[in-house]
């Protein structure tokens, strides 16, 4: 067995002890597919340590095939395509997970595209529909809509009747939103984007993973008893928020992560996921976007591309055949 040990920033693929036997109700994954997201980024870079009992190996989210159960699994049986969700541990041969937090690959999806699905959909799902608990035809403004995350949203929102205004840094990841289904975009290097989501009608929600100063005007352009939920600091941890508007709008700021929730809600959005999404991916209404694949040896090189912001999409890592 192998896996990705990040030793003082470096990272070596090495030989592993590995993740040892699954106990109740776990399930253990030889991994095929795992994805690079900004979390990953940012524990490498020291800044974002694992939950406790948490694996420190990198890596949330991968597709496989089970390789063996604990007791008490019902669902899953050895060879069986699975992904799924991971508080860590992704970047390996193999990976042991809650069952709960495990699904089957949707019909019609290969292993490689169902490995781009588990973090970015479980994180819209959540976000969009249980912390905004979003209604029909409520309006979503999205930040870095061409990401890993952003293009799920995108395509999520607009399936379950709420249309969404996306910002992004350059006008082909604009284009790219637009044709996932985006109905209003904006470059960030043009300037505010205050007027123009304003023309656009403004909206009741805001999906902001910067922070920082985008806040005041996530504020500007919400409607009343609208809700800004916050899922990462990428513009800076302070901001400045005008309590005046939040009274007399009746805002809401949300701060949300999907890390550190307990298996019990990390299995609740899953099933969600299962019941509402799984269906709309099997019909093609839905599909994830894949940017970029690398072999696993390669992650020096990956990681370097999605910190750049070069991809629009998920960005993948190839563990094994």
């Amino acid at each position: 067995m192998k896996a990705i040990k990040v030793t003082g920033g470096n990272l070596n693929w090495e030989s592993w002890e590995g993740p040892g036997e699954p106990p109740e109700d776990h399930v253990e994954i030889e991994v095929v597919w795992t994805a690079i997201n900004r979390a990953d980024l940012m524990q490498r870079a020291g800044v974002y340590p694992p939950p406790p009992g948490a694996s420190d190996i990198l890596g949330l989210e991968v597709s496989g095939r089970i390789a063996s159960v604990g007791s008490g699994v019902t669902r899953f049986k050895p060879g069986d395509e699975v992904c799924a969700l991971l508080t860590g541990g992704g970047y390996a041969t193999h990976v042991v997970v809650p069952e709960v937090q495990v699904l089957p690959i949707p019909k019609g999806l290969s292993l490689e595209k169902a490995a781009a699905i588990p973090e970015v959909l479980a994180t819209a799902w959540l976000n969009l529909y249980h912390e905004a608990a979003l209604k029909p035809g409520e309006r979503v403004l999205l930040h870095a809509g061409a990401s890993g995350l952003g293009t799920a949203v995108i395509q999520l929102a607009t399936a379950f009747g709420n249309p969404v205004f996306a910002t992004a840094g350059d006008k082909v990841k604009l284009e790219v939103c637009r044709k996932l289904g985006a109905s209003g975009v904006w470059n960030r290097n043009d300037g505010s984007f205050v007027e123009a989501v304003t023309a656009w009608g403004g909206v009741d929600m805001v999906l902001d993973p910067v922070g920082g100063s985008y806040i005041a005007e996530d504020q500007r352009v919400l409607n009343v008893d609208g809700r800004i939920v916050l899922i990462g600091l990428m513009g800076g941890r302070m901001a400045e928020v005008d309590l005046g508007i939040m009274l007399v709008k009746r805002q809401r700021i949300i701060g949300s992560t999907l890390r550190s929730r307990t298996v019990k809600d990390k299995g609740e959005v899953m099933q969600a996921l299962y019941r509402h999404v799984w269906p709309l991916l099997a019909a093609g209404q839905i599909e994830p976007l894949i940017d970029s694949t690398w072999p696993i040896e390669q992650l020096e090189d990956a990681m370097a591309y999605v910190a750049e912001n070069r991809n629009t999409g998920k960005v993948l890592l190839k563990i094994a055949d």
